[in-house]
């Protein structure tokens, strides 16, 4: 593969950095203690200012008003939003949008797409399952009626962003044939109750419950692999999220031991620091390797290409791992000044715990790698 990027993956990322260079973010919510300490909504004119630079459209194609781009580009975007930790839906909305492109029913892309690139509607994705730990696919029944649509029952749960998003794709199973579908379904809906439930990162999640939900069929997804597709582009859009934090972490962490002295030397001169903040800086090559290569795999979708499914567990593998090394260290070489709430490394620090817990452990992803590789052996 090749490493470079192109002009307009590049003028995706200079636009990035232009619009999140002015997100600070110590004005982020605490994590809460209380629900009275969580925001309310997400970052309303951010996500203004990306829809203007046509930075919610990267995937989508020039008839929905999109550039055309591939997962790279929105993985640069996504790598400079958590060096912020920009609160806005640009993962889900994205990988939403780019599922309805490549599988919905026409009269849905028509309704929908130009109105998301254009930030007029925010779409969201449940792929928690019931209890976060269960495949996603099994936590919904959908059953097709006489009338040819759909009824839907059962739990989503760590839905991000459902309050405040207009649509919520989600992943279901068909009652008779037990094959995996994906729905859409107007957060307004009748049938449809949201429970307040909140992130490490101090952000409203939501419970999803769906009752007898009736949606039509145009609303239905049924493609073979749409619901990998979707996962694969969200799992690869997290690792993505990781490697922006870590990295400004880690920068972070550089600033504060070369301005730190101790006993009449700055911190970052010690034998023990430097060891410690070269050892991080690996785990960032590493994480950057890792991604790109996984998300040049699920943008390459030649026939006869190897699944993605391998790139992305190793991709997990290091940015689950990595990016609690890094931020474990930073606090460490950082002291008590980490834990000072007036200093934006504790929200890092949150926001990395939960995108490791998004991401899930290292070494189930060893196993997945493991089983992928027994079955598919090397030339």
């Amino acid at each position: 593969m090749d490493f470079t990027f192109s002009e307009e993956q590049q003028a995706a990322l200079e636009a990035a950095k232009a619009h999140f260079a002015a997100v600070a973010p110590d004005a982020v919510p605490s994590p809460a203690l209380t629900p009275g300490a969580v925001a309310d909504d997400f970052d309303r004119t951010l996500w203004t200012h990306l829809a203007d630079a046509d930075l919610l459209s990267l995937l989508l194609h020039t008839e929905y008003g999109g550039a055309g781009l591939d997962p790279i580009a929105l993985c640069l975007v996504l790598r400079e939003s958590a060096r912020s930790l920009a609160r806005i839906p640009l993962l889900e909305n994205t990988a939403a949008a780019t599922t309805l492109q490549a599988h919905g029913h026409p009269d849905t892309r028509k309704e929908l797409l130009t109105r998301a690139g254009r930030g007029e509607l925010v779409l969201t994705v449940a792929a928690h399952g019931r209890t976060g730990h269960d495949p996603a696919e099994l936590a919904v029944t959908a059953r097709q009626d006489n009338d040819g649509n759909w009824t839907l029952d059962g739990i989503q749960t760590a839905v991000p962003w459902a309050h405040t998003a207009d649509y919520v794709l989600l992943p279901a199973h068909t009652h008779d044939t037990a094959r995996t579908v994906l729905a859409l379904v107007p957060r307004a809906h009748p049938g449809i109750r949201l429970a307040e439930q909140y992130s490490t990162t101090g952000e409203r999640l939501a419970e999803l419950r769906l009752d007898s939900v009736r949606i039509p069929a145009r609303h239905l997804l049924d493609a073979d692999g749409a619901w990998e597709e979707l996962r694969l582009l969200l799992t690869t859009g997290t690792c993505a999220l990781a490697l922006g934090l870590a990295e400004k972490a880690l920068e972070m962490t550089s600033r504060y031991t070369s301005g730190r002295e101790q006993f009449g030397h700055p911190l970052a001169t010690f034998q023990a620091v430097a060891v410690q903040a070269a050892d991080r800086y690996i785990d960032l090559r590493a994480m950057e390797a890792t991604l790109w290569q996984a998300a040049w795999r699920i943008s390459s979708r030649a026939p006869g290409a190897l699944p993605a499914a391998g790139d992305v567990a190793t991709a997990k593998i290091w940015a689950s791992d990595g990016l609690r090394r890094v931020v474990q260290t930073a606090q460490h070489l950082h002291g008590g000044f980490g834990a000072d709430t007036d200093y934006p490394l504790h929200r890092y620090h949150a926001w990395a715990k939960h995108l490791e817990l998004s991401l899930g452990p290292a070494a189930a992803h060893e196993d997945t790698l493991g089983d992928l590789l027994a079955a598919h052996p090397l030339a």
